[in-house]
């Protein structure tokens, strides 16, 4: 009689486990046979090749990099580019609140699955590096839309639960206020009041020469929790904390204004923790009854008689098939990132006759020292024109 049970069990166990592992194996797509890429070791050629070879959703992560890249290199028609194609995407999703909750949901098989937006650091820094080109180009007023964007995507808009608290935004927002004859001094204050213990320089509406620096390696992301549901930073403090540009025989000092690290590991000022809990709860239990029923198998295999033998054997089944299905219905958090951002970012304003002009740029650690091997020989131009000339400065080299 308990060999046939136990023979009934076994068949039992061998249908469910297999209707559980095909549960599994159904939550995993198979993916599609990916284009071979060919690297130069150009980070905006490699780029393209990777976004024309990546899923749609990301898409606008790979515009986000590539911009990021050819910013640097002074490519400002392949940056304007990719920001253009990609800011639709998050301005879309974000100006419409149904869609704006709808991408944020968790669905089976994980967040990874969704159309790239970015954590709010991210969406914010595409407005930030898009509204230096639209200053460049010159057009200020849509630089300060962005900024003013960007201070809204940093807020919450839906609860005032916490506000936007970077520094450069509220900061060039006025200053692109003053500059066209309008009142900049309430978004001065309130960058002056974020600053910690910074000072401003106050806004010089005569300055021709606008230069935006950042440094240091930015935010990179990580699951974790249990299930891997958590959305988690790794921050390291950069050693570059400063920066100054020498030029025309003046010192131009780029102190750091915001820190991304910051930005993504808070909300208003307070650390904030990415837990995606909704499908983990369920998880949580059924894992925790998995892990009671193996613990209840192994005491019971530990008895000596028959009936303790097919005790042991159904619930050892029953805690196999909890683990299976709890591992089905993995939730995990997003960790696509945009991995080329820096950590600080400056702003500096100054008066230069147009012309062109030698410039050294060097950056400082924490205690003011310049940095052996990040020097940089530079020839900067200034427009003999109306509108400012923009200098985008980095320590980043793709």
């Amino acid at each position: 009689m308990v060999k046939s049970l136990s023979r009934f069990i076994f068949r039992r166990l061998a249908l469910a486990g297999a209707g559980a592992v095909a549960l599994v194996l159904t939550g995993c797509a198979t993916l599609p046979e990916r284009k071979e890429i060919r690297y130069t070791g150009d980070p905006i050629v490699d780029g393209n090749a990777e976004r024309a070879a990546a899923p749609v959703r990301d898409r606008a992560l790979w515009d986000f990099r590539i911009a990021a890249s050819a910013l640097r290199a002074n490519n400002d028609a392949e940056a304007k580019l990719h920001l253009d194609d990609a800011i639709p995407l998050i301005g879309g999703i974000l100006a419409n609140t149904d869609d704006a909750k709808k991408a944020r949901r968790l669905f089976f098989g994980g967040e990874s699955n969704k159309t790239f937006i970015g954590e709010p650091y991210e969406r914010v820094m595409a407005y930030y590096y898009r509204a230096v080109l639209y200053w460049r180009d010159g057009q200020p007023d849509n630089a300060r839309a962005c900024y003013r964007t960007g201070q809204l995507i940093d807020s919450d808009a839906e609860t005032a639960e916490y506000k936007g608290d970077y520094v450069l935004l509220d900061y060039l927002d006025g200053f692109v206020s003053a500059k066209l004859s309008s009142d900049g001094s309430d978004a001065f204050a309130r960058a002056q009041a974020g600053a910690k213990g910074k000072k401003l320089p106050p806004y010089d509406t005569s300055a021709n020469v606008l230069i935006f620096a950042e440094y240091g390696t930015g935010p990179r992301k990580y699951g974790g929790g249990e299930f891997g549901e958590q959305l988690k930073f790794f921050v390291k403090d950069s050693t570059a904390h400063s920066a100054t540009l020498a030029i025309n025989g003046q010192t131009v000092r780029l102190p750091a204004y915001d820190d991304l690290n910051f930005q993504a590991t808070t909300r208003g000022g307070r650390t904030m923790d990415f837990i995606l809990g909704d499908h983990a709860v369920f998880k949580s239990g059924a894992d925790k009854a998995g892990d009671v029923a193996l613990v209840g198998a192994v005491i019971a295999a530990n008895q000596r008689g028959r009936n303790a033998d097919t005790t042991a054997l159904a619930l050892g089944a029953f805690g196999v098939l909890s683990k299976l299905a709890s591992a089905a219905t993995t939730v995990k958090a997003d960790i696509r990132m945009w991995d080329n951002l820096p950590q600080r970012l400056s702003f500096a304003a100054l008066r230069l006759a147009p012309g062109d002009y030698p410039a050294t740029l060097e950056f400082q650690d924490a205690s003011g020292r310049t940095l052996a091997g990040l020097t940089q020989t530079l020839s900067l131009h200034v427009d003999a024109t109306e509108r400012d000339t923009v200098i985008f400065l980095s320590e980043l080299k793709r």
